[in-house]
């Protein structure tokens, strides 16, 4: 028999943090119809003519602000997610890496697996909460890859783990080293996505509109719900550590434009957390499995710059999930179900 393959798929990065190549990354991923999901002469307009142009320069500079001896801290730590699960895994199977966006890409992923003459894939979007910009986006991608193939195996994916059970531990466990007793409150500051996008996912339509905090509590209308998981990653976190409701907040950073995204924003946060006269952050970001530019610069520099800015000491980011042992074991774990 063939080996089993498994696909990895993170969001992507730039191949350099020089301009052109932020440019490429930006443009590939601002022009999927999931992520900017407006017609595609307005998406167009937006992506190639405002938005690209303008962003490029500026993104570029954050990314040297990141890129290390490693290259991409997101690809670094991809790359030894993958080679470890390898490893765990045994040569039964076959597990590859991909990016949703730029290099190593997903058709070149599954070009390897295809020649590997795997008998199955089973495809892990590395984004814990479901949403159709990024999820949604893996799994289009994929089934229009394979679906023009002659033999198409059998796949299988894996929706989200946002509640899986060594996902919450490692979060968990990194924050102990930072005693998070001896913070003032914590975040659990999520990727923002825009209101309408959670709206479409409401297929009841209604439920998103005519219920107060409808994100706050999981059930069988919300369960694909990017912001409803997301609460619920945060919920499991803090009963872990013993963090009580009154002491955390879910937030939402890295908004795009001016339209209304998911709220509480992140920034917002900021500001009433400083008015009430707390000091010292403790941060959380559970929606990446790898250290990022959304971690590393947004939350370790410019969230704590604007804190400080406003009156407070300090804000500590826990890390991602990165390279811990824990991680790998759920990743098999979701490989081998």
């Amino acid at each position: 028999m063939g080996k089993k393959g498994v696909l990895l798929v993170n969001l992507g990065t730039p191949d350099s943090p020089e301009v052109a190549d932020v440019r490429k990354y930006l443009d590939q991923f601002l022009m999927d119809e999931r992520v900017i999901d407006v017609n595609a002469f307005k998406r167009t307009l937006l992506v190639k003519g405002i938005i690209v142009p303008f962003r490029s320069p500026k993104t570029s500079k954050l990314y040297k602000e990141i890129w290390d001896g490693n290259g991409s801290p997101l690809l670094y730590y991809s790359k030894i997610q993958a080679n470890l699960l390898q490893e765990k895994l045994g040569d039964e199977y076959h597990v590859e890496l991909a990016m949703r966006y730029q290099n190593p890409s997903i058709s070149s992923a599954l070009e390897k697996m295809k020649a590997g003459l795997v008998e199955s894939i089973k495809v892990i979007p590395m984004f814990p909460q479901y949403a159709s910009a990024s999820t949604g986006s893996v799994m289009q991608s994929v089934m229009e890859i394979i679906s023009r193939w002659s033999t198409v195996p059998p796949v299988a994916f894996v929706n989200s783990f946002h509640d899986n059970d060594l996902v919450i531990e490692t979060f968990a466990n990194n924050a102990l080293k930072y005693q998070p007793d001896s913070y003032d409150h914590v975040l659990f500051s999520f990727h923002g996505l825009p209101e309408r996008q959670l709206l479409k996912c409401d297929h009841t339509g209604h439920y998103c509109l005519k219920q107060d905090n409808c994100c706050e509590s999981l059930n069988d209308t919300n369960k694909f719900c990017y912001s409803a998981q997301g609460y619920d990653t945060a919920r499991l976190i803090a009963a872990k550590l013993n963090i009580a409701s009154e002491n955390y907040t879910v937030c939402f950073q890295s908004r795009l434009g001016k339209e209304p995204w998911v709220q509480p924003y992140t920034t917002d946060v900021l500001k009433k957390l400083a008015r009430e006269g707390k000091k010292r952050l403790l941060v959380f970001s559970p929606a990446f499995v790898a250290d990022c530019l959304e971690t590393l610069y947004e939350i370790t520099v410019e969230y704590h710059e604007e804190f400080k800015a406003l009156g407070g000491e300090h804000v500590q980011l826990v890390e991602s999930l990165n390279d811990d042992p824990r991680f790998i074991d759920a990743l098999a774990g979701m490989a081998v179900a």
